[in-house]
């Protein structure tokens, strides 16, 4: 009985590993869901991975709001990036922002991650996972007024994440404020 309880709540990240081999060969047919589902009991079998805690929650109407803005920020980062490439009178700054997280998730984390990292002008550089801060480089930063836009931009997408797929206590530590940099925000080291 335990074994299946284990496998219901792995099961959206099964799920996720098939959605995963399916959009790498760009292809959505039986077939690739087939062959997705060979690779995702081999890679879950073979490389042992620690078993990922889902909360069990997900909140359709978040997740709908996650994905529309998602799509928003891609399109929008993708005509920044764009006019930036191709307006020879500037050189576009640079920064390197700490961003510290709110929840201590390894999944959120990742997702996190991944989210700022796909919006074209920034790029996951380093995490620090026992202080819960992601280092991002950002492209188009002229101030230090941008580089907090650019910080409370990321704790927006954390918390956008939590809303969707975090556990009822995470959606409760939303209600804090967002944390600060800790010393990382000041003498240059954003920038």
């Amino acid at each position: 009985m335990n074994t299946l309880r284990i496998a219901w709540r792995q099961l959206p990240f099964f799920i996720w590993l098939i959605a995963l081999w399916m959009l790498l060969w760009g292809q959505f047919t039986v077939l690739s869901a087939l062959t997705g589902l060979i690779v995702a009991l081999f890679v879950t079998r073979v490389f042992r991975l620690p078993p990922v805690e889902l909360s069990g929650r997900v909140n359709l109407w978040w997740g709908l709001v996650y994905i529309v803005t998602f799509i928003g920020n891609v399109v929008l980062g993708s005509l920044l990036v764009a006019w930036q490439t191709v307006d020879w009178r500037h050189q576009p700054e640079t920064a390197i922002i700490a961003v510290p997280l709110r929840t201590d998730d390894d999944l959120i984390m990742t997702h996190v991650g991944v989210t700022a990292s796909l919006i074209p002008g920034s790029l996951v550089v380093h995490t620090d996972r026992d202080r819960r801060i992601i280092y991002l480089h950002f492209v188009g930063v002229h101030s230090l007024a941008d580089v907090e836009k650019q910080r409370r931009g990321v704790q927006r997408w954390e918390a956008r994440i939590v809303r969707a797929v975090g556990s009822r206590a995470q959606v409760e530590m939303l209600k804090s404020p967002a944390p600060g940099v800790g010393g990382h925000g000041s003498g240059g080291q954003d920038r």
